[in-house]
């Protein structure tokens, strides 16, 4: 079991617990120390987001790097997929994303991938933990003639864009169409109302002013509800809701209704197979997927794979599935024939070439899948035991899935990124369902301590 590593990378409170300057630095050092297995002078492209703690780490984790004998090329605020796209065309050995999604300004973390754009392997994430905890990790310092050098890059965004812009067909235009995009003061807000704007869409951009300390504050993927007033405003044609690292979305449609993962998913899986672009007839989903989502599959003939929670997870399960699509609930959506990662802005352009292609509203291409009533609560812990041995939380939970059969289920699971268990629940009756959220939350706390 991963000892500092998570879902995603390595994060917490900036400047507190495992993101200190130390542990960053040794983090820096073993990462780079691990590079040095293949490649004499690795080469590491460097990005992050918007929070204020990423001046400090940035210059941090350069320190560490170049303290082994790494190069460095600071690229500034981009996209998580920004960085893995850059890290792949300029040939870098890896890729490092600062950046702790869409937690609050206060938290930071660590996103790495390797050299094809990919998040580490395991057995990299395992040698790195290792080396950190190694009492010797100073014998791999090198001398000043092999120190590795930064320098920075200032052209990235551009670079990102023209890739992004690439991935629209050229026979298609967004001229007449009207978005309101909201950034969520994030690591997005400059390339991605350029490229919409670019590509000749009228841009209605909110929350795209950061400050260092408003990224994913009452906005974004996570909080749409001002997009959905603003789409209705404005009389767009659709809204776009990003994460503060832009590897989520969320879409709302001309009416101001909010459209999750699921959605999103459901009507790019069905338009790619009409147009015979659905690679080996399935998509992956997580445990978290709606079960109104399996049902809109199973109508289009659609085969589902579902896996644990974690953009990470999908990947690998597409990977091996050999499919081109996949993605979670909350936003991550990956088109593997176009990005090695979730990429917001990709997802984007995918619905803007459906509306384009189909000539129909948004609302219409989500009208596919009809979500089954679903509630999730987020339960602060101070502690994760593991869940077989809360035996009155796991009887309780037992007990709702079989009163729920088939017309239900029951997932409790803790989150792989915070002090936070999740407990979701769908069933036939809204009322029903909560009732059982709140039975289970008791117990479980009470259980916990």
């Amino acid at each position: 079991m991963a000892k500092y590593f998570g879902t995603d990378g390595i994060r917490g409170e900036a400047n507190s617990g495992l993101m200190t300057p130390v542990n960053l630095l040794k983090l820096a050092q073993s990462f780079g120390v691990t590079l040095k297995r293949r490649s004499n002078r690795p080469k590491v492209l460097l990005g992050k987001d918007t929070r204020v703690s990423g001046y400090l780490i940035e210059g941090i984790i350069a320190s560490g790097l170049c303290s082994v004998g790494v190069d460095v090329l600071f690229v500034g605020p981009l996209p998580t997929p920004g960085i893995a796209y850059l890290t792949r065309g300029m040939r870098a050995d890896a890729g490092i994303m600062i950046s702790a999604s869409h937690n609050p300004y206060y938290d930071n973390g660590i996103k790495l991938f390797d050299h094809n754009g990919f998040k580490l392997p395991d057995s990299d994430e395992s040698y790195i933990e290792q080396l950190m905890d190694s009492p010797d990790l100073e014998k791999y310092l090198v001398n000043s003639e092999h120190m590795g050098r930064a320098k920075r890059i200032d052209d990235a965004i551009g670079q990102y864009a023209v890739f992004l812009k690439e991935r629209f067909p050229k026979n298609l235009k967004l001229d007449g169409k009207k978005i309101v995009l909201d950034c969520a003061h994030g690591a997005g807000y400059k390339v991605a109302p350029k490229v919409f704007e670019e590509l000749g869409a009228e841009v209605i951009s909110i929350h795209n002013d950061p400050n260092g300390f408003n990224i994913n504050l009452n906005s974004g993927a996570l909080h749409p509800q001002i997009l959905a007033e603003k789409v209705v405003e404005y009389k767009a044609d659709i809204g776009f809701a990003l994460d503060g690292d832009a590897d989520r979305l969320i879409v709302v449609d001309e009416k101001g209704n909010i459209l999750d993962g699921d959605h999103i998913i459901a009507m790019c899986a069905l338009e790619m197979k009409s147009q015979n672009q659905l690679k080996n007839n399935g998509v992956c989903v997580t445990i978290m997927s709606n079960k109104g989502f399996d049902v809109a599959m199973e109508n289009a003939g659609i085969h589902v794979v579902r896996t644990n929670v974690g953009d990470r997870n999908v990947m690998e399960s597409m990977l091996s599935n050999d499919f081109y699509l996949g993605g979670e609930q909350s936003g991550h959506l990956i088109f593997l024939d176009s990005s090695t990662t979730g990429d917001a802005v990709i997802a984007c352009l995918k619905v803007l070439e459906m509306m384009c292609h189909t000539k129909k509203k948004i609302s219409e291409l989500t009208s596919v899948m009809k979500k089954f009533p679903q509630i999730t609560k987020n339960v602060k812990v101070n502690r994760k035991p593991p869940l077989e041995t809360l035996h009155m939380t796991t009887s309780l939970v037992r007990e709702f899935e079989k009163e729920l059969g088939s017309s239900g289920r029951v997932l409790l699971r803790y989150s792989g990124t915070e002090s936070l268990a999740r407990i979701t629940l769908e069933g036939p009756e809204l009322s029903q369902i909560e009732v059982m959220a709140s039975k289970i939350e008791q117990i479980l706390l009470k259980e916990i301590g």
